[in-house]
């Protein structure tokens, strides 16, 4: 049976025993799984797998720290083993990727075992205007952990709720813009967003090319940071910058505005964060604010890339696969009673009707949102001399709704999405039994940076507030 390494898998934000082996795992699965619906395909090779790699260890080769870990990776990343998705029924049926994604082979060449592939927000919520964040025509619905009526978040549901489960300590999720920390702060585990262009974007089925990236979701800052270290190639050591609560020598902005003041609770959770960080040494700069997007250019950005991106993406897949973005709108009309029953697809049309990346429309867009998102994020650290700048992250898990879709009060991810910037979320408390995030961000780059204040941070309240709760799979009214 493969273990996880105990000089991870013991870094642990909640009273919840690390489960050791693929099997327990796999078992865990079966047991919970039906609950949250977190899991959309077990791996069934991951147990040879595992047993492999004990031999190998057994033999005196190990090839990392996450030799022999369990991880699940987001179904919209290629697995030449598994079906890749996207949650839609039009990929459901057809042969997996020729090829693993290159985040994959990596996560393979360092013994890492994939555990599955996990559900998430059909088209990771970029095809109707009403959808429901953790559905997917393919998956079903994702539930969280902590209160089974309420969202998962999205678009990586099945990534935060599977590790707030202990379904696995690791997995893989994707942003474009809130996809990853939305739903680590829904389920209460990290999830980290890293700068653009750091983890290969190949073999994920795009949305935008200007904002995507997959990275890790996982129990622990430590964690991510390891698991960051693999996705990027190794060349840098993330887990290096985990080094304990002072941050004397660190400037923290806190914009506010529109960032703050959509939830008491989160509000509180967050006020109680900045004393931490206080405690720990930071210096906070308060009261500053961002430039406001506009919301025009937030979407016309992914829709203008989503038609040539995901061309480019299908064009990959093995004969008889759809190949065009007008494809699957004509899919999903023929399968309406599957794909349609709760949303609609406006966004893919939209989409389908944008005249390609030369578009003036397009230019325009991409010039304002680097203009809210990269220079109002730099021109804040630079007049500042910050480091990074923290806000509250997401409101709380929201009750789920498939008639009317979801309902996110707030959030502060779409800078961050703009710019192509790093983002990572860290549990910071509970909102009636809920829990809650902050999410550090910075320049281009600085993912080392908010690796070393959220690590800093998680330290500083376990050792004030004791472990986090573990979800009790409960309805919540």
């Amino acid at each position: 049976m493969s273990s996880t390494r105990q000089g991870l898998g013991d870094v642990s934000p909640g009273p919840r025993p690390a489960l050791v082996s693929v099997e327990e795992l796999q078992a865990r699965i079966q047991e919970v799984d039906p609950l949250v619906r977190a899991v959309c395909t077990p791996n069934p090779a991951a147990a040879s797998d595992a047993a492999r790699l004990d031999t190998e260890r057994a033999d005196g080769r190990v090839r990392g720290p996450l030799h022999g870990v369990p991880v699940l990776v987001k179904d919209n990343i290629d697995t030449a083993d598994l079906p890749t998705t996207a949650g839609s029924l039009a990929l459901a049926d057809q042969p997996p990727p020729p090829d693993d994604a290159p985040l994959v082979r990596r996560l393979r060449a360092a013994g890492c075992v994939i555990l599955g592939k996990t559900n998430l927000s059909e088209w990771a919520n970029f095809r109707g205007y009403t959808s429901t964040s953790g559905w997917s025509a393919y998956g079903g619905l994702t539930r969280n952990p902590y209160a089974l009526n309420r969202s998962a978040g999205g678009s990586s549901s099945g990534s935060g709720a599977a590790v707030a489960a202990g379904l696995a300590d690791f997995a893989i999720g994707t942003e474009t813009n809130g996809s990853i920390v939305c739903p680590a702060a829904l389920n209460g585990v990290v999830g980290l967003k890293p700068t653009v262009g750091l983890v290969p974007q190949q073999g994920i089925i795009p949305i935008s090319h200007s904002q995507d990236t997959a990275g890790p979701m996982t129990r622990t800052v430590a964690q991510s940071a390891a698991l960051l270290t693999v996705l990027t190639g190794g060349g840098t050591d993330y887990l290096e910058h985990c080094r304990g609560e002072d941050l004397s020598d660190v400037r923290i902005g806190v914009p506010r505005g529109s960032l703050w003041g959509y939830s008491t609770g989160l509000d509180q959770a967050t006020e109680r964060a900045l004393e931490l960080l206080s405690r720990c040494g930071a210096t906070l700069v308060d009261h500053l604010s961002l430039p406001t997007p506009a919301d025009d250019d937030q979407l016309q950005v992914p829709l203008h890339e989503l038609k040539v991106g995901l061309a480019a993406y299908l064009a990959t897949r093995k004969e008889g696969a759809p190949r065009t973005l007008e494809d699957l709108i004509a899919f999903n009309r023929e399968h309406a009673d599957e794909e349609l029953t709760w949303f609609g697809q406006e966004l893919f049309e939209r989409a389908e009707a944008t005249e390609g990346l030369d578009s003036p429309v397009y230019v325009a867009a991409r010039l304002s949102a680097l203009r809210s998102g990269r220079d109002g994020i730099d021109d804040l650290l630079r007049d500042n001399q910050l480091d990074a700048l923290v806000a509250p992250a997401y409101s709380p898990a929201w009750t789920i709704d498939l008639v009317n879709g979801d309902h996110v009060l707030g959030s502060s991810s779409s800078h961050a999405a703009l710019a192509g910037y790093p983002l990572i979320s860290v549990p910071s408390g509970m909102v009636a039994g809920l829990p809650v995030g902050v999410v550090f961000s910075g320049t281009g780059g600085s993912d080392a940076t908010l690796i070393r204040l959220a690590h800093a941070l998680e330290t500083a309240r376990i050792a004030a507030d004791g472990p986090f709760p573990t979800p009790e799979f409960r309805q919540w009214v």
